[in-house]
């Protein structure tokens, strides 16, 4: 039977896989990578950076395709992701099918950890439902975007006796999650910590953390929250994206 890996590569840095994730890496025999355009190539250059340096047989394929086009203008935003996330399982069914022998084995790359705001399990699953194609899949757990973020800042996920919750952008704009102090704030391209928070909020951010693109700050939000958004802005125009991750922590 066909066999899956989805490996957690971290969040960019090659030397932050795990030593089970180099060794499931020297096991596949072909690696599907989604090409999302000129402007993210670096993206694509990161995971071919990770094979050379932790594959030791070269002859491994790999095989690329365009990452399908998600709307973005829409209000609708659910219905737009889940219209995204088929049209993604189709493009990988046809990786799996074609791509691989029938005793063959292939993997996904997948930045940070497989489990957090990640959709290769999710459609995996769908594919698996739909049965035209059978594979077994396993999960190489990596070291996520947060845990980096916050080993780089030098600080907890949480405090004692408390809870921490992660939650996206878009759900925070929509104000302060209730019964906790400390938030890890993922996916915000609206930049919600300017939105009428309390500004005595202190704020761990980091931008491609892992790479040499590296940018932290940390402080009050009343000191540093204008110097976050000036930086944002001069990194989203010069690489054309960004990925960003904060903690936001209530005395």
């Amino acid at each position: 039977m066909r066999r899956i890996y989805v490996i957690g590569i971290g969040a960019g840095d090659p030397d932050q896989l795990t030593l089970q994730a180099v060794k499931t890496l020297n096991k596949a025999d072909a690696f599907f990578i989604l090409d999302k355009g000129e402007e993210k190539a670096d993206l694509t250059q990161l995971r071919r950076d990770i094979l050379d340096a932790h594959v030791e047989d070269p002859s491994y394929r790999l095989v690329v395709a365009g990452d399908p086009e998600r709307d973005r203008k829409t209000s609708d935003y659910s219905p737009a992701v889940d219209d995204w996330r088929h049209r993604r399982a189709e493009l990988y069914e046809r990786f799996i099918a074609e791509e691989l022998g029938d005793d063959e084995c292939g993997a996904f790359l997948v930045w940070g950890d497989p489990a957090l705001y990640d959709s290769t399990l999710g459609i995996l699953e769908e594919i698996l439902e739909r049965g035209t194609v059978a594979f077994s899949h396993e999960v190489v757990p990596g070291i996520s975007s947060v845990s980096a973020l916050l080993a780089k800042h030098r600080t907890g996920l949480n405090r004692v006796g408390r809870p921490v919750q992660i939650t996206t952008g878009r759900r925070l704009a929509d104000g302060w999650p209730q019964g906790v102090d400390d938030v890890v704030v993922m996916l915000d391209a609206r930049q919600a910590f300017t939105r009428h928070l309390d500004q005595d909020l202190f704020i761990y951010w980091g931008a491609y953390v892992g790479t040499e693109d590296e940018i932290l700050v940390s402080g009050r939000l009343s000191e540093v929250s204008d110097r976050i958004e000036e930086l944002r802005a001069q990194a989203r125009a010069r690489k054309g994206w960004i990925m960003d991750t904060y903690l936001l922590r209530r005395d």
